[in-house]
């Protein structure tokens, strides 16, 4: 967006009082020094720093909601693969994905910028796609590398329960250098859907979907649970362990999302953009948590709490792509929306023989695509001259063709992820195996994978218990 002279001025000022007022009135003076021009470029990289900082809080929150969500004996586990995959994930992004996703474009990959160097000189020429922010790009690789971060922790959730730990490593390098950046590529570095006008401007499509998409490939490939399905197919409930842990996730995500869409505005000094985003997030948000907690009640007959946590990510899914395109109203029934069809769609995917722990793709892949075709029903045209992307939605008099883009968009990268998980995973699956020996999921992925329990003290009381138990019916049946 372009500068707003008088808030740059206004926001100029107000920082040099309050550096007379903390640090006295010889640094006042210094800094009366610099020019508006880096005043602004400071006030940006700080905002997009923290905004970077909050999505990596992410993270924490999906460990909290995915360890709650399994059973106790996998919890360990289930949360630390969370530090791992984030530690392969920035390794992987700074060799090819940064480049590959944000690198000069030939319309489907980047070409530079690989082995990311953080040479601010050189960063015009190998990162055009990303020359609209004056933000540094060492923090904008810290940015983008967090929203990677974030779509592959979605799709490590279709392994949950019972896949090995080296596919986690081997698939997660593999996701990050080649599959994710490429579709982003596609969206926001200047690829074939850029020039299309796709919009999905924090990434309902691009991350979300694109998780959830790898997810249920690798869901349908582990095959469900043991103990999931009784011998009639019909799904059996296997409950988390801790729902207050999931409680807390679910909480520490939502505030993250103030840094994942506020902060793709990749600035803080124009005319408050980020904080419209900010609403229209919290918004969706709101009618989500709601919406899916009444239609919970009304089905069960009891308000259910993993749908109405369900509903609120699913929420935060669908408008995280829409959140700069749509008026407020329109915010609340994108969210609104979210929250019912995640509810159904998660036990139709349960039904249909596809065991998702932590139902990433209805909460992630379905409401993504909501989200993402959403802009082309309610994408309001003075937010969209305003972002410079795509066309007014239907609901504004601009007909179908926004709609049809998003269509396009959202086929585009479904297909791609999904042929691209399946050859890999079924590759890993012929060579080395997904799934760990049954013997190994029945003892619980923490003891298996990394020798302790994440509840020591409450297992082996729950081991005792059955050994007792096996005792008494041993005896019952030698009498």
């Amino acid at each position: 967006m372009e500068l707003n002279v008088k808030r740059s001025k206004f926001a100029s000022v107000s920082a040099l009082a309050v550096s007379a007022l903390l640090l006295g009135g010889s640094y006042a003076s210094a800094a009366a020094e610099v020019t508006t021009e880096q005043l602004k470029v400071g006030l940006d990289g700080v905002w997009i720093l923290i905004a970077a900082v909050l999505v990596l809080l992410m993270q924490g929150g999906f460990a909290l909601l995915e360890a709650g969500s399994t059973r106790m004996k996998n919890a360990g586990h289930v949360a630390g693969k969370t530090v791992l995959t984030l530690g392969i994930c920035a390794i992987a992004f700074w060799m090819f994905g940064f480049g590959l996703g944000f690198g000069e474009t030939n319309g489907f990959f980047g070409t530079t910028g690989y082995f990311f160097g953080g040479d601010e000189s050189t960063s015009a020429s190998l990162f055009s796609s990303l020359s609209a922010s004056d933000v540094p790009i060492t923090i904008k690789f810290l940015y983008q590398m967090a929203f990677a971060a974030i779509s592959l922790a979605i799709a490590c959730g279709g392994f949950a329960e019972r896949a090995k730990l080296s596919i986690y490593m081997i698939f997660g390098f593999i996701f990050t250098i080649i599959i994710y950046p490429v579709a982003a590529h596609w969206v926001w570095g200047g690829g074939w859907l850029a020039k299309l006008g796709m919009q999905d401007f924090a990434g309902s499509a691009v991350v979300h979907m694109q998780g959830a998409t790898a997810a249920l490939i690798a869901t349908i490939l582990l095959k469900p649970r043991l103990g999931k399905y009784s011998p009639d197919g019909k799904p059996t409930l296997i409950p988390g362990h801790n729902q207050v842990y999931s409680v807390l996730g679910v909480i520490l995500l939502w505030i993250g999302w103030f840094g994942f869409n506020p902060g793709s505005t990749l600035g803080a000094v124009n005319d408050g953009f980020f904080g419209y985003i900010a609403v229209t997030t919290q918004l969706a948000a709101a009618a989500g948590a709601v919406a899916a907690l009444l239609i919970s009640w009304m089905v069960f007959g009891k308000a259910d709490i993993p749908s109405m946590l369900n509903g609120v990510l699913a929420a935060l899914v669908a408008i995280t792509g829409a959140c700069a395109f749509v008026e407020p109203w329109a915010a609340l029934v994108i969210g609104a929306v979210a929250g019912v069809i995640t509810f159904f769609t998660a036990s139709w995917v349960e039904r249909m023989g596809i065991d998702d722990p932590i139902y990433a793709f209805s909460v992630h892949g379905v409401a993504g695509i909501w989200g993402a075709l959403s802009t082309g029903l309610f994408a309001a045209p003075a937010l969209v001259d305003t972002v410079g992307v795509g066309k007014s939605g239907l609901f504004y008099g601009g007909g179908v063709d926004q709609l049809l883009v998003q269509l396009i968009g959202i086929l585009g990268v479904f297909a791609f992820v999904a042929v691209l998980s399946l050859l890999v995973l079924g590759i890993l699956k012929w060579t080395i195996g997904l799934r760990v020996a049954e013997e190994e999921e029945l003892v619980g992925l923490d003891m298996s994978e990394h020798g302790t329990y994440g509840y020591p003290e409450q297992m082996k009381a729950l081991q005792a218990h059955e050994a007792t138990l096996n005792r008494k019916a041993d005896d019952t049946l030698q009498s």
